[in-house]
C-alpha cells in the first residue's frame, strides 16, 4: 500500500504546522489526499497555507496555542465538528532553549513542559476518543533530547522525556485497542527551532548557532514520519548521530557524557564555554 492510498480520506491533525517539520508534515498528507487540520499561534502563517492546500484537500486552520487547554480542547472540537472524526494526531508542537540551568529562569522550564509536554498531553487527551474509534495513530514528535540529556538543554530535553515516558505508557495501556502510537525522534532538522530557542531569561535566541546546510529537511523528515505511520511502527530514531547516541549512551555511558559535553561546546556561544565548568579533558 502506498501513502497516497493509505492516508486518503483519512482526518489528520498537525500541531507546530505554521513552520519547520509541522509545515512540511501537513503539506505532504495533502499531497497524499488526506484532510488535513492545521494548529499554530501564527494564524497568518495557517490561513497562507490553508490557501495554498486547498486546491489539493480539504483543510482546516486553527488557531491554537498548546499550552492552554481550552486551545487544545476547541482544536479538537472545530476538527469533530467539521469532519467527524480524527484519525491521526501529530503532536509536534515545540520550543527548544540553550542555557544552563543554575542561570536560566524557571520559567523558562515551565514554558517547555507547557508548550512540549503538556501541549502533547491536552490534544492527544481530547483527541484519544475519536482516535480509538478508528484504531488511529497519535505520533509524539520528540528528539534524542528525549533519550538522553543534552547539556544546556535542561527544560527541552525534560519536556522530550517526559512525552517519550507518557506516549510509552498509553501505549502499553492500549495493546488491545488497535491504538497506534509512535515516538518518532527527527534529530537535528533545519528548520526554525533554534532561531526562536529560549535563553536563560525566556527571550529568543535569534540566530540559530549551528550550521544548518548539512542537516536533514524538514521535508525529508515528513517523508519518513507518513512512512511509518503507514507502517504503524511504534518508534523512530533519525540521523546517524541520533542512532550513534543511543547506542554509545547504552554501552558506554561515562564516556558518552564527555562526548556529548564537547560535541555541544563546539556550538558558537555555547553556555559551556562562559562559567568556567569545561572540564580540563575537554578541547
Amino acid at each position: 500500500m502506498t501513502n497516497q492510498e493509505y492516508f486518503k480520506g483519512k482526518v489528520a491533525i498537525v500541531t507546530g504546522a505554521s513552520s519547520g517539520i509541522g509545515l512540511a508534515t501537513a503539506r505532504r498528507l495533502a499531497m497524499c489526499g488526506a484532510r488535513v487540520v492545521m494548529a499554530a499561534r501564527s494564524i497568518d502563517r495557517l490561513q497562507e497555507l490553508e490557501q495554498e492546500l486547498s486546491g489539493i484537500t480539504e483543510v482546516l486552520a486553527v488557531k491554537t496555542d498548546v499550552s492552554k487547554e481550552e486551545d487544545c480542547r476547541n482544536l479538537i472540537e472545530r476538527t469533530v465538528e467539521r469532519f467527524g472524526q480524527i484519525d491521526i494526531l501529530i503532536n509536534n508542537a515545540g520550543i527548544s532553549m540553550r542555557a544552563l540551568f543554575k542561570d536560566m529562569s524557571l520559567d523558562v522550564m515551565r514554558q517547555l513542559m507547557d508548550v512540549n509536554f503538556y501541549g502533547t498531553v491536552y490534544c492527544t487527551k481530547f483527541a484519544l476518543p475519536y482516535i480509538l474509534e478508528k484504531k488511529g495513530s497519535i505520533v509524539g514528535v520528540i528528539s534524542t533530547a528525549g533519550y538522553k540529556g543534552l547539556p544546556a538543554r535542561t527544560g527541552y530535553s525534560a519536556s522530550k522525556f517526559a512525552i517519550n515516558g507518557f506516549l510509552d505508557t498509553l501505549r502499553c495501556e492500549h495493546l488491545y485497542d488497535g491504538l497506534h502510537v509512535m515516538i518518532f525522534a527527527p534529530g537535528f532538522t533545519s528548520s526554525e527551532i533554534r532561531k526562536k530557542a529560549l535563553s536563560a531569561d525566556g527571550s529568543q535566541q535569534g540566530e540559530t548557532p549551528r550550521n544548518e546546510d548539512g542537516m536533514m529537511s524538514a521535508d525529508k523528515v515528513a517523508c519518513i514520519m507518513l512512512r511509518c505511520i503507514r507502517k504503524r511502527k511504534w518508534r523512530k530514531t533519525l540521523t546517524l548521530t541520533g542512532k550513534t547516541l543511543l547506542v554509545l549512551t547504552r554501552l558506554i555511558p561515562k564516556l558518552t557524557d564527555y562526548m556529548e559535553y564537547a560535541f555541544m561546546a563546539r556550538e558558537p556561544e555555547s553556555p559551556l564555554n562562559r562559567h568556567g565548568d569545561r572540564p580540563s579533558n575537554v578541547r
